[in-house]
């Protein structure tokens, strides 16, 4: 995905740095204890990879190696541990916590997928749930690991559409919501995208015990090539999503929707200019349940903004390069971009020359 300044894929293969946190270990547990965190995946100026805890001042105060480039993090708040997951088409996942005392554990995938690069815990922190792409049938799935049997993998069950990629456990907890992109890749062809033409994104929701399908929602026709990626709630349960536009670059579709449970997806109209500013790409898709609102960003437009949830209304926008890690930071949001920034909540910008941040950010409660 190309931005004005650099094309943020072959800058981050070449980015990065070699950290070592600071910080002895009593000294992460007692941060950590104390204060809300961020973790997010990041690449070395030497060429490795890793995952990151950041204090809500974007200060670095743990961080692991991965052995190629992470995505998102999903976080256990029963065991404390978080877990990232490879970039498609990854084949790994490292379950950590957040202090350093016990080692990394690698969850390998199982022959015929590959990870999506995102996951959920069950409410009782007993299973965790990832996307994973049945490469040689072209078809989602959802992987179940047993968290208390060194993450086992015990079972699958499909996202009944392609090229899954974000899931949310919903707020009943049996629930789980997938973003369906639609988009058929294979590890054969690395991340060549095979059927832009045949199209199908999709959202469903999926009953995680049984895995049947409760329900599923596509886009209009007109539409099919609006690939649906990332999600978040607000505070009524409403889903929030982002989506990325494979057609024509000079079409200006409308990126950013919700939905409800028995409706109809609905996406948000924008103004022309902060529509225009996505250049069709919506990276990331935060809310903020204290304050009401949502953010999404573009890194192909280095652009962030704030929706009121309530409304619809653009509330605020901010211009960033190669912003995409977005998460709630007291009654706003803190972003992390693809030039080494951190910019906090207030708006102080933080610069980690040595670090080059990754698509995606966790903010973690660590009160108890």
């Amino acid at each position: 995905m190309k931005t004005p300044l650099i094309d943020r894929r072959d800058f981050l293969r070449a980015a990065g740095v070699g950290f070592v946190a600071a910080m002895a270990p009593s000294a992460w547990a007692k941060t950590l204890a104390a204060d809300a965190v961020f973790a997010t995946a990041f690449v070395k100026r030497d060429g490795s990879y890793g995952a990151a805890i950041l204090s809500e001042a974007g200060k670095v105060l743990h961080a692991i190696d991965l052995p190629a480039r992470g995505h998102d993090v999903t976080f256990d708040p029963v065991s404390r541990r978080s877990v990232v997951f490879a970039r498609q088409p990854g084949t790994f996942a490292v379950v950590f916590d957040h202090t350093g005392r016990d080692e990394p554990l690698t969850i390998a995938s199982v022959s015929g997928r590959h990870f999506f690069g995102h996951g959920v815990f069950s409410t009782d922190g007993a299973l965790l749930y990832a996307t994973e792409n049945d490469f040689d049938n072209a078809a989602g799935v959802v992987g179940v690991y047993d968290a208390r049997a060194k993450f086992k993998r015990i079972s699958e069950f499909p996202t009944y559409g392609m090229g899954s990629h974000e899931l949310l456990l919903l707020d009943d907890g049996r629930t789980i919501a997938v973003a369906n992109g639609g988009i058929e890749t294979h590890p054969d062809y690395g991340r060549a995208e095979l059927n832009i033409a045949t199209m199908k994104p999709s959202y469903v929701l999926v009953d995680r015990l049984t895995g049947d399908l409760v329900e599923k929602h596509e886009l209009p026709p007109a539409l099919h090539q609006l690939s649906i990626r990332h999600m978040d709630a607000d505070r009524s349960g409403t889903v929030w999503f982002g989506c990325q536009y494979r057609g024509p670059g000079t079409d200006r579709p409308l990126l950013v929707g919700r939905a409800a449970r028995g409706k109809d997806l609905q996406l948000l109209d924008m103004p022309r200019d902060v529509l225009s500013g996505f250049r069709n790409y919506i990276g990331s898709v935060a809310a903020n349940p204290a304050a009401g609102t949502v953010a999404v960003s573009s890194p192909e437009g280095n652009s962030l903004a704030v929706i009121d949830a309530a409304s619809g209304r653009i509330v605020a926008t901010s211009a960033l390069a190669e912003v995409c890690g977005v998460a709630p930071d007291g009654a706003s949001f803190m972003a992390t971009t693809g030039t080494g920034e951190i910019v906090e909540a207030g708006g102080a910008t933080r610069s980690e020359p040595d670090y080059v941040w990754d698509n995606h950010m966790l903010r973690i409660e660590q009160a108890g």
